[in-house]
């Protein structure tokens, strides 16, 4: 309507001027419908290739969309095993803080686990005390066997003596090398003994302790998962759990925990414009928004994002060949962000807030080119100018959003 209006005020009303106070002709008499029709003809059809000429172009190079949601993140609350809940610590709709306890799942085997690790390492810890024991009996050991080797030599070395003095009998002489020989072989049975209680100190004994404290790490890590907490601070919803309740992380969530502080992340709005309009849609574009949540208030906004593909034709893999026409149902959106072009714009916008929003083309840099023609410095001038339409009207809709939400609603 404010088109056509303003394509009327360069077709019928500077007509309908000159027959009425010109030729001084009077509505009722002279001027009928079939003499408006008659006498106006051209200037009716012409008001109306320019009210869809001017349609067109305010909405392709400004373009508008409702297809708008203030969009925030919610984190789904699962516990990383399934398992049954045996307590639950918070409420629905209740605030936590990081790290604070949500629910607790039975971890009756998890704990028998921790125990039985625990006595893995306790059982390594009293292998060490028997290897350090076993180790002072080896050393004894070889000392007792060092000792009866130097003995053995002692006696050898005198009865050889006296084997040449033939003071005594050679065999004998030769009985006691033999038992030299003896001796030396325990010194070494006992000397490789006291090294190998001292490799199983040093090595084995180590490595069953690390292996054991390992099992009792991974245990433990298996109880901690009963005791499922929030990872951020936010505001448990739809938390309904009671104890009892089977939890299982791939097909039954607990629950949502939305973020409270939603300053960590970017307040954005995401819009999603008709695809004729991709054309057009470049990050850098202002645009302006009004929500539901927030009346009566244009915020302005600027684009900082375009996806470069649209998500209505995107394939998964399946058992059956892909038939098209059952495929594209709906032409799907080209997905914009828009963020606030000042601080704390969308200050007093509820998250999941759904809006409107306009995005303006510019050409001001266009405009500066010197070597720029007369007719495309018009074109652009004009282009500019009509998006100056589509301010109006998102303000109109905005001055009439809460009358139609409140009062022309479905609900109503």
């Amino acid at each position: 309507m404010l088109e056509l209006l303003i394509c009327a005020l360069f077709t019928l009303v500077p007509d309908y001027l000159y027959r009425r106070f010109v030729q001084g002709k009077r509505i009722g008499r002279e001027i009928t419908l079939f003499s408006v029709w008659f006498e106006l003809r051209w200037g009716i059809v012409t008001c109306l290739l320019l009210t869809v000429g001017l349609i067109t172009a305010v909405f392709y190079f400004h373009p508008a969309t409702t297809y708008v949601s203030a969009v925030y993140r919610s984190v789904p609350i699962l516990p990383e095993t399934v398992g049954r809940v045996a307590d639950v610590h918070v409420r629905g709709s209740e605030s936590v803080k990081a790290g604070q306890p949500l629910f607790t799942l039975d971890d009756r085997s998890q704990r028998t686990a921790v125990e039985r690790a625990q006595r893995e390492v306790a059982e390594v810890d009293a292998n060490f005390a028997l290897a350090r024991a076993d180790l002072a009996n080896a050393e004894a050991r070889m000392l007792e066997a060092q000792w009866n080797l130097q003995q053995a030599i002692d006696e050898f070395e005198t009865k050889s003596e006296l084997a040449q003095r033939d003071v005594v009998a050679r065999r004998e002489a030769e009985r006691l090398q033999v038992l030299v020989r003896t001796r030396e072989a325990g010194v070494a049975a006992a000397e490789a003994s006291k090294q190998a209680v001292e490799a199983r100190i040093a090595e084995q004994l180590p490595a069953q302790r690390a292996s054991a404290q390992a099992a009792l790490a991974q245990a433990q890590a298996e109880l901690d998962k009963t005791v499922v907490r929030a990872g951020i601070d936010g505001r448990v919803e739809q938390f309904l759990l009671q104890v009892g309740d089977l939890v299982n992380p791939m097909l039954r969530p607990a629950g949502v925990l939305v973020p409270e502080n939603h300053g960590a992340t970017r307040q954005v709005l995401a819009a999603g414009f008709g695809q004729i309009e991709a054309q057009v849609m470049r990050p850098g574009m202002l645009a302006e928004a009004t929500c539901a949540s927030r009346p009566w208030v244009v915020i302005p906004m600027v684009v900082t994002h375009v996806q470069g593909f649209i998500a209505a034709g995107q394939l998964r893999s399946t058992d059956q060949l892909l038939d098209l026409q059952h495929f594209v149902r709906q032409p799907g959106t080209v997905l914009t962000v828009l963020e606030p072009l000042y601080e704390n714009g969308l200050d007093g916008v509820l998250p999941g807030s759904s809006c409107i929003a306009n995005a303006y083309t510019s050409n001001h840099e266009a405009l500066q080119d010197p070597n720029l023609s007369a007719g495309r410095w018009l074109a652009l001038h004009a282009i500019d100018t009509i998006g100056f339409v589509h301010a109006l009207l998102l303000r109109i809709q905005t001055v009439m959003l809460p009358f139609r939400a409140l009062v022309l609603g479905s609900s109503h």
